[in-house]
């Protein structure tokens, strides 16, 4: 049988990093088989679930180039892929049960249910449902009803025994039937429960392989039930290790952003992302780090997911991002960054065709900049003239025996021959020799003057494309500042 995978998201919220390590794996695992990769909503609980959160969702798995080959927006031969419109098939596979006998009504109230939770904690025992209503007579049944009870359904488990989880990534795990309890199926409100409706999904979606976060294996045994009250064989099943905050504990948003979105608005690349994500409990069996998608999926085996819990590092990430970004090429740059060029109000200085080319500027930047949203910083000195200039490095470098030194080197800009790269650097350094000085104290007061900045690319490159006149205009006025005592000399 083809590889059936899917990816079944609650939408009650934006797209978690561990929510997008599990659907990259199950992504990866349906492409490298050649098999069919399955979206599907999850949303029984209407008090939290929202069609704006599943449409967001959708919309960054689009973003993060996660296609689905089933699913909303495309359909399949197993519609309606969102489950409060599959309620009829829910409904028929509760009548089966019911009428097998493996369900019964439960009319206990939450109150009643709350209060001896809270009596087991106190009496040291594990908060089970004791199951009072599993052998209520029809005369007792009826005096429940009668008091205007709706009842909840619970499926009824063997009262011995043991079921064993065959997990692809952590091997047997063996449950004793004695720490689990007769689950509800179906709420009071005849709304069904996620461990029955993913099972009954599952099932008729021919899934074959479930790839999720090992915080759902202690459902497992419980939809193991299901699948066995219903005659349908269960799909293999993979427990994904959890993702962790640095501190060893469950990363949660207490840790700092932990959505997709939050890290799309910070300027982090898809590709980046999902390469991150991907390391998250799986390796690649060598040193290999910096992947493509595509290098991902003909790489990715399930054999190599590890069964500890892996540290999210959020500093590695922003360095994996910057891998990513010097692959680019600088328009796919420019483009990407577009919206926080905008919003820097660099979009129209770099427009005009007699402005340093944006192409050349990324291309000289690129190797120093981490995110698309360091891009406007890292090139904004070359479409306008710094507003500000590093107090250290004012100190430093622009006391007020730098002042004839920046003008002898405008006056030099103005003369120069040929203004490129390897020009400029040969003249500046003759200057030092004809001015008696070394060659770094006319360079840094010029890379000041330039920038506003003490460190960046190459000055003689930065300055051939900021333009023979535009230099020229920066060390002039940053001479005159000195001189007028602007940087407190």
């Amino acid at each position: 049988m083809s590889v059936r995978v899917r990816y079944a998201p609650s939408p009650t919220g934006f797209l978690h990093v561990g929510s997008a390590r599990t659907v990259l794996f199950n992504w990866l695992f349906a492409r490298r088989q050649h098999g069919t990769f399955i979206l599907r909503i999850e949303d029984t609980d209407q008090s939290r679930s929202s069609e704006a959160h599943a449409l967001a969702q959708q919309e960054t798995l689009r973003w993060l180039g996660l296609d689905w080959d089933e699913g909303p927006g495309i359909g399949g031969p197993h519609a309606p892929y969102n489950q409060m419109a599959r309620l009829p098939l829910y409904g028929r596979a509760f009548d089966q049960l019911r009428a097998a006998g493996a369900v019964y009504p439960c009319y206990c109230t939450p109150e009643e249910l709350a209060e001896r939770r809270e009596q087991a904690r106190l009496d040291g025992r594990a908060p089970r449902y004791d199951g009072r209503c599993r052998h209520l007579s029809p005369t007792e049944r009826a005096a429940f009803e009668a008091q205007g009870r709706k009842p909840a359904w619970r499926l009824r488990l063997p009262d011995g025994g043991e079921s064993v989880v065959h997990d692809l990534v952590r091997g047997d795990v063996t449950f004793a039937h004695s720490t689990l309890d007769d689950f509800v199926i179906v709420r009071s409100d005849g709304v069904p429960i996620y461990n029955f409706v993913v099972a009954v999904d599952d099932a008729a979606m021919e899934i074959t392989h479930v790839l999720r976060g090992d915080d759902h294996l202690a459902n497992t045994p419980k939809q193991l039930f299901v699948y066995k009250a219903l005659g349908a064989a269960p799909p293999a099943f993979a427990h994904l290790p959890s993702v962790l905050a640095t501190d060893r504990s469950r990363l949660s948003k207490r840790h700092g952003p932990v959505s997709i979105e939050e890290y799309r608005e910070q300027g982090l690349l898809p590709e980046a992302i999902l390469n991150y994500c991907a390391l998250l409990g799986w390796s690649p069996g060598d040193d290999h780090e910096v992947m493509t998608l595509n290098e991902l999926v003909g790489v990715f085996d399930l054999g190599r997911v590890g069964k500890s819990g892996s540290v999210y590092d959020v500093e590695k990430l922003r360095w994996m991002n910057g891998q990513h970004l010097r692959r680019l090429d600088p328009r796919d740059v420019l483009r990407r960054a577009a919206p926080w060029l905008e919003a820097a109000g660099l979009a129209e200085r770099i427009a005009p065709s007699d402005g340093p080319s944006p192409e050349a500027v990324v291309a000289l930047v690129q190797e120093r900049v981490q995110t698309l949203a360091d891009l406007p910083d890292a090139i904004g000195y070359f479409y306008r003239r710094p507003a500000a200039f590093d107090p250290v490095g004012t100190r430093k470098h622009f006391q007020a025996g730098a002042a004839p030194l920046l003008r002898a080197a405008a006056g030099l800009l103005l003369e120069l021959p040929v203004f490129e790269e390897q020009a400029l650097e040969l003249a500046y350094r003759e200057l030092a020799n004809e001015l008696g000085v070394k060659a770094a104290a006319l360079i840094h007061p010029t890379r000041l003057a330039l920038t506003g900045r003490t460190v960046g690319p190459s000055l003689f490159a930065l300055a051939a494309l900021i333009g023979r006149q535009e230099c020229a205009a920066r060390l002039a006025e940053s001479a005159e500042r000195i001189e007028a005592g602007a940087f407190g000399q």
